[in-house]
């Protein structure tokens, strides 16, 4: 991934028009699933199968572009050029903010009990699964979502706008899923001001992306972000 050549500073017509193919054929796509899978037809086959092929289509869309579009080769993102500590500093920061803002306002913007219904609905109300479905998260989930919303939409943004909008739009475009998702657990100033936050970490986070050019710092912040988050969630569940 790091090895891709960067765009001009300009970017042409002719790299314009497939980026904006590209992201309309992958942005919408988590939204998507997740309408149909927790929204329109939540606890159905119909509405799990197309939250899985949403996730399929997410996580193979951006490598079969690069084969069959760009004609570049795959790359590990190996960090070559450091930032690891901007990572561990950034993730800490980050949830230092989360927790300090959760421990005063927590309770006025979450329905606990409705929260608590919602997670062992789908169960997690265990610790052992809560724990597990963590684990899953943090070292797969996390990964992939770097995998394609910092390597594969940022890099395709800066074919279409300068780097700092490159930066807003994919920040933006990684924020849209959480909204819907959001949505099923939150009332709306709740989601509001949770997709403000996501939307803070896309840009630092597709920001370092620019600066080294590898997913593996991006996600460590990334990482340490959400073991924040579910230590909150973790709070709420078993207190």
């Amino acid at each position: 991934m790091d090895d891709l050549e960067e765009t001009t500073k300009f970017p042409t017509t002719s790299f314009r028009a497939p980026a904006w193919l590209a992201l309309l054929l992958l942005v919408p796509a988590p939204s998507l699933g997740v309408v149909f899978g927790m929204h329109l037809f939540p606890d159905s086959a119909v509405g799990r199968v197309i939250f899985l092929l949403s996730k399929v289509w997410l996580f193979t869309f951006p490598v079969l572009w690069l084969r069959f579009v760009d004609r570049k080769r795959f790359s590990l993102s190996p960090p070559r050029n450091g930032g690891f500590g901007a990572g561990i500093a950034s993730g800490l920061l980050i949830s230092v903010a989360i927790i300090g803002l959760y421990i005063p306002f927590g309770d006025k913007f979450i329905d606990k009990a409705f929260f608590i219904e919602k997670l062992t609905d789908v169960g997690l109300g265990s610790l052992p699964v809560y724990l597990g479905g963590m684990a899953c998260w943090v070292l797969v989930n996390s990964v992939l979502e770097e995998y394609v919303w910092r390597w594969f939409c940022v890099e395709q943004c800066e074919k279409i706008w300068s780097k700092p909008a490159a930066i807003a739009a994919s920040a933006l475009f990684f924020t849209l899923h959480h909204i819907l998702a959001m949505a099923v657990y939150f009332p709306t100033v709740t989601v509001a001001l949770c997709a403000t936050g996501v939307c803070i970490g896309g840009v630092i986070w597709s920001a370092m992306y620019v600066r080294y050019r590898s997913i593996w710092t991006c996600y460590v912040s990334h990482a340490i972000v959400d073991i924040a988050v579910f230590g909150i969630g973790a709070a709420l569940l078993f207190g």
